[in-house]
């Protein structure tokens, strides 16, 4: 008896092994049907081959699910009425299971995103509305914000929230509803960032040091550049998207009326100051009110900062740069203390204080190499003072060279910048000696000191 079952669950298993090798068999052969046809781009071929893989074999391979997206949204866009609906809905489905069954190439995040970007595409065929949607944006933000990443998602979150209180009563507390979640999205923007940066600015820095990048590495550079840029193009579009929603009119009495209530709340009070030193809303006694209470709960080195914004307006400089080195010491994330750099540096470029402007760009540069706004503001400081900082008419048009160079390192590090910088440079070159200029001075070739706060030597080119 016992062998009598032994034999059976042999055969059951073989059996069972059968089965799946010619599985295994169909599932190959369409693949490489499906595979054919999409790189032809015959969507419509291959969408009947892809469709049995996907329901035979789910698990089979990721082509599945990297080339059924395009397939399924070829059929979306030639369709209509219910039969596209359809194939919205398993579009939706297709990237449940991407991953259920590949999660380690499609985060929950991303699949999320997705899912909402779609249901924003076809809103009215899926007879959604605005809050359904953002819902949707609402569940990757919560569920898995680090990979919550797409700048389309992002941008379409934000832009929804907009459109869902202006629909609304726009009460105080929509406001805030409101400017919580452009700092939501913010935050989220700046984490993608940063990612980008420290990436980067390995990549300049071993380019500055005189090696040149591989091919691979150049490509990495290229798409770091390219995906900072696009989140700019983001948070350029947020700001235009709120608008004067969030002037002062709108902040002080909305921040007056929360006051009592969150101010034991650090993060409330920081993104309170936050938005009202963007938006110049610096002179409200308002703003001092919340800088006080936040330093008295929490100081820190943003804290610090508005401290010396606040005593700046009081005209109380000693005191303002105290609270700026402080804020300086107490950042300790690279990038971070970098933006609070350039906001310093930023403000001694507007008094005309150079020489200490330039010191804290070039600290800025040690932080965050890769960004070339620093090469720019330093140029823009030597040729406003061109006229200062020469003795004869030659030298002073010098200057113009070394603001020529420097404004180039900014396309060299930042390729963000590389048209900015090459149209600056040229235009600098442009008031600088001529050749004939060079020619009559009899000075090709040799070394010429600029002088005042400039301090560097140029070398004449030759002619």
């Amino acid at each position: 008896m016992k062998t009598r079952i032994t034999t059976m669950l042999i055969a059951l298993f073989v059996s069972f092994n059968i089965g799946f090798a010619q599985q295994d068999e169909e599932c190959m052969n369409n693949l490489s049907i499906f595979d054919s046809y999409y790189k032809s781009k015959k969507y419509d071929d291959a969408y009947g081959p892809w469709k049995t893989v996907r329901e035979k074999c789910p698990k089979f391979n990721r082509a599945i699910y990297a080339y059924g997206d395009n397939i399924l949204e070829h059929k979306i866009e030639n369709s209509t009425g219910a039969e596209q609906v359809a194939f919205i809905k398993d579009l939706m489905l297709l990237f449940d299971q991407s991953h259920e069954y590949f999660s380690s190439k499609y985060s929950l995040g991303e699949m999320l995103v997705k899912k909402a970007q779609l249901a924003y595409k076809y809103k009215n065929e899926l007879n959604k509305t605005d809050q359904q949607v953002y819902d949707m944006f609402d569940e990757a933000y919560k569920k898995d914000p680090k990979n919550f990443d797409s700048t389309i998602g992002l941008y379409t979150y934000f832009s929804i929230a907009v459109d869902i209180y202006d629909a609304g009563a726009k009460t105080p507390d929509d406001a805030q509803k409101l400017f919580d979640k452009y700092d939501d999205v913010m935050e989220l923007i700046e984490n993608v960032e940063e990612n980008y940066i420290q990436k980067l600015n390995k990549l300049v820095e071993k380019e500055e040091a005189g090696t040149a990048l591989s091919s691979k590495e150049q490509k990495y550079k290229d798409n770091y550049e390219a995906n900072l840029e696009a989140f700019e193009k983001v948070k350029s579009s947020m700001d235009s998207k709120l608008g004067g929603r969030a002037n002062c009119d709108v902040l002080v009495p909305l921040y007056e009326k929360y006051f009592e209530e969150k101010k034991n709340d650090a993060e409330w009070l920081q993104r309170a100051m936050n938005k009202m030193g963007e938006k110049e809303c610096t002179d409200d006694p308002l703003f001092e009110k919340l800088v006080e209470q936040k330093n008295s709960l929490e100081p820190d080195a943003k804290t610090a900062y508005y401290l010396g914004v606040l005593k700046e307006k009081q005209g109380k400089m000693a005191e303002a740069e105290k609270y700026y080195n402080q804020a300086l010491e107490l950042e300790t994330d690279p990038l971070q203390k970098w933006k609070l750099v350039m906001r310093v540096a930023e403000k001694s470029y507007k008094r005309g204080s150079f020489a200490k402007a330039r010191q804290q760009y070039m600290e800025a540069l040690k932080l965050n190499p890769s960004s070339g706004v620093p090469h720019l503001r330093i140029a823009a400081m030597y040729a406003k003072s061109a006229n200062s900082c020469g003795d004869t008419n030659f030298n002073k048009r010098a200057v113009f060279w070394l603001a020529a160079d420097e404004a180039e390192k900014a396309g060299r590090v930042d390729g963000r910048l590389k048209s900015t910088a090459t149209k600056t440079a040229a235009s600098y070159r442009g008031s600088a000696p001529s050749k004939a200029d060079i020619f009559t001075e009899g000075n090709a070739g040799q070394s010429l000191k600029i002088g005042c706060w400039i301090g560097r030597t140029i070398t004449v080119p030759n002619i």
